[in-house]
């Protein structure tokens, strides 16, 4: 049997831009360069889109953060 899988793959780059929307163009332009210079991408995993959001640094990546780090020292107590 042929199955289809929708795949993802999540990422953060940090982009010097003078603003968001700079920062933004400056990484899709990049990633459509790579992904449109790679036959496997194209050809093998199809890929169809790219998609992101500039922010700057704040409250939520230090909420983020604080919470995979607590995820990991329960992993780690349950070991």
């Amino acid at each position: 049997m042929i199955y289809k899988v929708h795949w993802i793959i999540d990422g953060i780059a940090e982009i010097e831009a003078e603003t968001k929307e700079d920062a933004e163009k400056k990484l899709q332009e990049t990633l459509e360069d790579y992904v449109k210079n790679s036959d496997d991408l194209m050809n093998k995993f199809v890929a169809k889109s790219i998609q992101g959001t500039a922010y700057l640094d704040g409250e939520d990546d230090k909420e983020e953060n604080k919470s995979e780090g607590e995820n990991e020292s329960n992993e780690k107590k349950e070991d």
